[in-house]
């Protein structure tokens, strides 16, 4: 039987060797100094000898390895194995932990943490936000991931259809995917549910931009925005608008360090793309003169259209919409992305090659081959000339002049 003294003077030997105390447990003792309290006993029903670890000295005294014993013992006059029982506790507490974090892991914190690590345009970061915090985590933001089933997201997905917006519940269903696939990635879910809801949703109505295209309509258009009597930097951006038919997120980002004045170009980096490629647009000479007239007043900032409220930021994603709107446009007339339609249509019906125009609107290719060859100054020439007759044709629309359409020979 040991004491405490013959188990603080255990010395380690060349081999491990045993101190036996009573009732089948001994201390082990290391060679490289560790001291491990052991319980031989057979199992009940087998008979077969096992070992049951009590615990390593100092950190379990002799006491209190041999209370740990007297418990195994216990267990075992029960017809109890307790090595079994330990590893099934060992497995109760494991599946507690778990079934703990995956209640603390819910749909919000995944949702949270994927926004924190997105990057890209700050207008596209505020939609991802704003369809998440109106849509679903007020619906099953608090639950645990786990538990959001395909049925909770659908009845979710279905509230904002029935309100008529068929696109946003289709946008909705779309990030609720990237929320779910981010948390499986880091572990903590193993199915997405939006993989069951395919096709189940009503099909959004194809939404075209209204946009104004009849000649004579385009220069009363050009003559109002003329008479415009807002803020000057917001009358610049409708001037240049229609002259350079850039996306309205592209145009209201633009800096000063993309123009070349002198040049006639503006090359917006591929960044600022939608398509995520380079893109060059020329400009007229009545788009320079825009932007000259600009320069004083907002030339010493980064931006071309700063915002009205801090200069550190640009101009507000509705401010061209809504400077038409004062002008007596409704959203059902003209909008800022409509100045896109409005270039691509009269070009078109003015003989110029499409493919060029497509260029210049920067539009995808369809076919990969042809798409890997494109680049920012793919007909370029022709693209400066067409964008000076353009620039020339609204001049003669916003006079009143009556232009009909040519053929422009390829």
């Amino acid at each position: 039987m040991l004491t405490p003294s013959a188990v603080t003077n255990a010395k380690p030997q060349d081999k491990p060797y045993k101190l036996a105390d009573e009732r089948g447990m001994y201390l082990l003792v290391k060679p490289d100094g560790a001291r491990w309290w052991r319980f031989d006993y057979r199992r009940p029903g087998t008979g077969k000898r096992n070992t049951l670890s009590l615990g390593t000295f100092p950190d379990v005294s002799l006491r209190k390895a041999r209370d740990k014993r007297d418990d195994a013992r216990t267990l075992l006059a029960d017809g109890t194995d307790p090595g079994a029982a330990r590893q099934e506790a060992k497995a109760a507490r494991v599946e507690a932990a778990a079934a703990e974090d995956a209640v603390a892991y819910t749909f919000e914190v995944a949702a949270r943490e994927w926004l924190a690590r997105q990057e890209g345009a700050e207008v596209t970061l505020r939609k991802s936000r704003w369809i998440l915090e109106t849509f679903l985590l007020p619906e099953f933001g608090r639950l645990a991931i786990t538990d959001v089933t395909p049925r909770i997201l659908l009845d979710a997905l279905r509230k904002v259809e029935e309100t008529g917006k068929l696109e946003t519940a289709k946008r909705a269903k779309i990030k609720a995917g990237q929320v779910f696939r981010y948390a499986i990635l880091e572990g903590k879910l193993e199915l997405d549910p939006t993989g069951s809801l395919r096709g189940v949703l009503k099909a959004p109505r194809n939404r075209h931009h209204a946009a104004i295209s009849e000649p004579t309509r385009i220069g009363e258009l050009l003559r109002a925005i003329d008479g415009f009597t807002g803020q000057p930097v917001t009358l610049a951006a409708l001037k240049l608008a229609p002259l350079v038919f850039v996306r309205p997120g592209e145009l209201r980002q633009a800096e000063w360090a993309e123009f070349d004045l002198d040049g006639a170009v503006w090359r917006i980096p591929a960044e600022r793309m939608k398509m995520k490629a380079a893109h060059i647009v020329p400009l007229s000479s009545q788009a320079v003169a825009v932007l000259r007239d600009l320069y004083p007043l907002t030339g010493d900032e980064a931006y071309v259209f700063p915002g009205l409220r801090s200069a550190s930021r640009p101009m507000s994603e509705n401010t061209i919409n809504a400077a038409l709107r004062r002008l007596g446009y409704g959203t059902d007339e003209m909008t800022g992305h409509g100045f896109r339609s409005m270039a691509a249509s009269r070009l078109n019906e003015m003989g110029w090659n499409s493919d060029a125009i497509e260029r210049q609107l920067a539009h995808a290719e369809s076919n990969k081959v042809r798409e890997a060859y494109t680049h920012a100054a793919q007909y370029l020439p022709e693209r400066t000339t067409m964008m000076q007759a353009w620039a020339d044709y609204l001049d003669a629309l916003r006079s009143g002049a009556t232009v009909l359409p040519f053929k422009r020979k390829a």
